[in-house]
């Protein structure tokens, strides 16, 4: 009795952690996304028309990223993460078939409301899928390893985009993109969604919104999570768009900025995988993580030297550590309803946020270089850092999950 009782849970999270591990491999293995800005270039664009168009992208999830976590809570989280892929594969068509500017944004929306669609509702069907299998205390180390597997396909892309451009130019990157949003799209189907009838019986895409934005008025850990994604996200995830530009102000040559990439990319890798390993790290440690990594990134990028990148890699390890834990936090405060929904509150936060870093950078970066912006875009984590040590100290109640998990 005792074997047969938990071999359904055991197969239950083999088949969410390999379906999560596919997904999240194939979301990021697109060969058009090292060479885009190539793309856009070639076409005749300008920078400032580059620029609008990473304004376009980050817009529209802002529009779209609450109401596609209030749908997904209402109707099928299973069903935004795959139809999410099938709206990039259109507008990565679009880009190869018909490349001009309005083709370009017209992509860009696609792939905004993809993002949206993705946020939010991921985490949230991963996790509640581990809380049924009762296997919740898993989930920190199931999202770092399922973000890893991610990096390690941009770098696998990266790899490959150069060969597969100089063999078939960039209609041949594009069609390998389209047949990888559809195999993502396909991977999505095999996620497990075993929800209590109760989340659908309202079917009201508003009043689930209301409902999940009621309990971020109720419960101030809530409010302390949500605002802490943002905070600890949105910089360093707007300044992975200028690293190359970054890497090539050190005076390397083009041929060589791929492999330093890699490099910083690496970092990013191992701080997803040592997020099991750090999951219980409290207030005053997560601070002090976000301290290191800050200096990390301002001396690796004020230096301008090839060598020196190692610290900015340092410091993508320490921000991806960090973003994976403030998401693990997010997750253990939520109750069931509504978690979707919160989540993409979060992601809204970090929207609006990331645009506003993509301006500041624009305007630093123009006058003074881009490792004055690298090290001016640190200040926000060295000032948050010790906001956290300070909140650590005071024993907040509030920094305490619902669920009786450690966090001082």
């Amino acid at each position: 009795m005792t074997l047969s009782s938990t071999r359904p849970p055991a197969t239950g999270v083999r088949r969410l952690t390999a379906t999560l591990y596919g997904y999240s491999f194939l979301d990021e293995f697109v060969l058009l996304y090292p060479v885009y800005t190539l793309l856009f270039s070639d076409t005749g664009l300008s920078v400032w028309q580059i620029s609008s168009l990473f304004v376009l992208w980050s817009v529209t999830g802002v529009v779209l990223e609450v109401p596609s976590g209030a749908w997904a809570d209402a109707v099928s989280r299973r069903m935004l993460l795959w139809l999410g892929p099938l709206l990039t594969a259109v507008g990565f068509a679009l880009w190869v078939l018909v490349p001009s500017y309005w083709a370009f944004a017209v992509g860009f929306v696609l792939w905004g409301a993809r993002g949206a669609f993705v946020s939010g509702a991921l985490e949230a069907l991963v996790y509640e899928e581990l809380e049924r299998l009762g296997a919740a205390d898993r989930y920190a180390r199931l999202m770092g390893r399922s973000r890893a597997v991610g990096l390690v396909a941009v770098m696998a892309a990266m790899g490959l985009a150069g060969p597969v451009l100089a063999w078939g130019g960039y209609p041949a990157v594009g069609a390998a993109s389209v047949l990888v949003c559809v195999a993502s799209a396909v991977t999505a189907g095999a996620f497990p969604e075993q929800r209590p009838t109760a989340a659908h019986d309202d079917g009201s895409e508003g009043a689930t919104l209301w409902a999940g934005l009621a309990e971020a008025r109720r419960e101030p850990a809530v409010r302390g999570a949500i605002l802490l994604v943002p905070a600890v996200t949105a910089v360093w995830g707007a300044l992975d768009e200028y690293t190359p530009l970054l890497v090539r102000e050190t005076g390397v040559p083009d041929a060589r900025v791929p492999y330093l990439l890699l490099l910083i990319w690496a970092g990013a890798t191992a701080g997803s995988l040592l997020a099991g390993r750090f999951e219980r790290l409290g207030t005053r440690g997560l601070a002090w993580l976000l301290g290191v990594a800050a200096v990390a990134l301002a001396v690796g990028a004020a230096a301008r030297t090839p060598l020196a990148l190692g610290l900015v890699a340092v410091a993508f390890g320490g921000f991806q550590l960090a973003t994976v834990l403030a998401d693990v936090r997010l997750q253990q405060r939520i109750d069931d309803t509504g978690r979707a929904t919160l989540t993409s509150v979060a992601g809204l936060g970090t929207e609006l946020v990331t645009v506003a870093v993509y301006a500041g950078y624009a305007a630093i970066a123009t006058r003074s270089g881009h490792g004055t912006a690298f090290v001016l875009f640190a200040l926000p984590y060295l000032l948050t850092a010790p906001a956290l040590a300070i909140r650590a100290r005071s024993g907040a109640r509030n920094e305490s999950p619902r669920r009786g998990c450690r966090t001082q």
